[in-house]
C-alpha cells in the first residue's frame, strides 16, 4: 500500500479539492455503489454515470414504486451572486424525485451564509429572492409543489439544531468535519435540523441529493437519527452522491466562490461564455496525426463532461460527440465548435427564458415558518 493510499480521504464542505478515487470514498464513507437498476425511469443523470454512490437508496426506490410518503430536500447557500454550473445536476436530482411523488423542500441556508461567508440575513434574503429561487425554478423545480423557507425564520429546524447539538460529541464533531472552528459547528448543527424537520410532522423516508463535499453532513445527520430514533422515531436519511464538475482546467472542482476556472448560472455575455468553453481542457492528443489514428482520450475531457453532465439532453447525440472523439473523426476545436459551444448557448438561452418568467412568481411564494 502506497502512502496516498494508506491516508484516510478527508471530505470538506467548504474546500475545493477534486477527488480522484470514487470507489475508494465509497468504502471509506459506507456508501453503496449506486445502483440503476433500482430506480424507476432513471433520469440522464443516472444513465450516464453522474451519480455514482448512495446510501440506502432501494428505501426510495421502494416508496416511489409503492406510492408511500418520502421527502427531497436541497439548500441555496446564498454565497455568491450567481451559481456554477454543477449545481443544475443537484437540481435535476431534485426534480427527479418531486416528479416521482417527493415533498419538495428547498432551505434557504441564509444562517449558514452569515456563519461561515459574512453574509448579512438580510443581503441572503435579497439574494434569494432575485436570483436563487427563480433560478432553482427555471432549471426544473415546480413552485407549486416546493416549499421553501429561509434557516433564519424557521423555529422547527433551529429547535431541532439545539436537539441534534446534543448528540455528538466534540471529538465525534472533529473526526467527521476535520476541525471545531465555531462557524462551522453551528452551520452543522443546523443543517442536521434541516435535513431531519420534514420528519416531526410525518416520519417518513427522506433523500438528500448532494454532492460529494456535503458527505459529511450526512454521515452526522445519520449518526444523530439513530440517536433520536427512540424519540422521534426518525429514518435515517438517504441520500444520492453527484459526481463533482470538474474546473474549466480539470484541476479543482468547480466552486462559486472561485473567481476563476468556472461556468457559472447565468452567462449573459455569449462570446465571453464561448471562450471560456474554448478554453476546456481535452483529451485531444500531442499531433494532429496522432489525433486522427488513435482518436482522443475522452475520459480526460472536460468538454465532454460539460455535455454529458449538463448541456446534451439526448442521448444519441452524445454518443455521437464520443464516437467522433474516440474514432479521430473531430479535432478538439471543432468538437467543441458542433457540440459543446452550440448546445451551451441552446442550454443558457432556454435557462435565460424561464427565468425571467420566475422571477413573476416569487412573490406569490408562501414560505415556510
Amino acid at each position: 500500500m502506497s502512502k496516498n493510499d494508506s491516508q484516510k480521504i478527508m471530505v470538506d464542505p467548504w474546500g475545493n479539492s477534486l477527488i480522484e478515487d470514487y470507489s475508494r470514498l465509497i468504502r471509506e464513507f459506507g456508501m453503496q455503489e449506486f445502483d440503476l437498476s433500482i430506480m424507476p425511469n432513471p433520469n440522464a443523470q443516472m444513465r450516464r454515470g453522474v451519480i455514482f454512490g448512495g446510501q440506502d437508496l432501494k428505501i426510495i426506490a421502494e416508496a416511489i414504486k409503492t406510492k408511500k410518503k418520502f421527502y427531497c430536500l436541497t439548500g441555496i447557500m446564498p454565497s455568491a451572486e450567481k451559481i456554477h454550473l454543477g449545481t443544475e445536476s443537484i437540481i435535476q436530482q431534485v426534480k427527479y424525485y418531486q416528479d416521482n411523488g417527493a415533498e419538495t423542500y428547498v432551505l434557504i441556508a441564509d444562517v449558514e451564509a452569515q456563519a461561515t461567508r459574512g453574509i448579512s440575513l438580510t443581503e441572503g434574503k435579497r439574494r434569494a429572492l432575485n436570483f436563487y429561487i427563480p433560478a432553482y425554478i427555471a432549471l426544473g423545480l415546480d413552485p407549486k409543489k416546493t416549499k421553501f423557507y429561509f434557516q433564519s425564520e424557521n423555529k422547527k429546524v433551529s429547535n431541532l439544531a439545539a436537539i441534534c447539538s446534543q448528540k455528538i460529541t466534540e471529538n465525534e464533531f472533529r473526526a467527521i468535519y476535520g476541525s471545531v472552528h465555531p462557524s462551522k459547528v453551528m452551520s452543522a448543527f443546523t443543517q442536521m435540523g434541516d435535513i431531519l424537520h420534514p420528519q416531526l410532522k410525518n416520519t417518513m423516508p427522506g433523500i438528500i441529493p448532494i454532492g460529494i463535499d456535503q458527505a459529511p453532513h450526512i454521515r452526522m445527520s445519520r449518526d444523530i437519527a439513530r440517536r433520536l430514533k427512540n424519540e422521534y422515531g426518525f429514518f435515517l436519511p438517504s441520500a444520492s452522491y453527484n459526481k463533482y464538475t470538474s474546473s474549466l482546467d480539470g484541476s479543482f472542482k468547480m466552486s462559486k466562490n472561485e473567481q476563476t476556472g468556472k461556468i457559472e448560472i447565468p452567462e449573459k455575455d455569449r462570446k465571453e461564455l464561448e471562450k471560456k468553453l474554448k478554453k476546456t481542457l481535452t483529451g485531444g492528443r500531442a499531433t494532429m496525426n496522432e489525433q486522427k489514428q488513435k482518436g482522443g482520450e475522452v475520459e480526460k475531457c472536460v468538454a465532454y463532461e460539460y455535455c454529458k453532465n449538463h448541456f446534451i439532453k439526448e442521448d444519441k447525440i452524445l454518443k455521437q460527440m464520443r464516437d467522433e472523439c474516440v474514432s479521430g473523426k473531430n479535432l478538439c476545436g471543432e468538437c467543441k465548435q458542433k457540440y459543446l459551444i452550440k448546445h451551451a448557448f441552446e442550454f443558457y438561452d432556454e435557462f435565460d427564458k424561464k427565468f425571467e418568467n420566475a422571477k413573476k412568481i416569487v412573490g406569490k411564494i408562501k414560505f415556510e415558518e
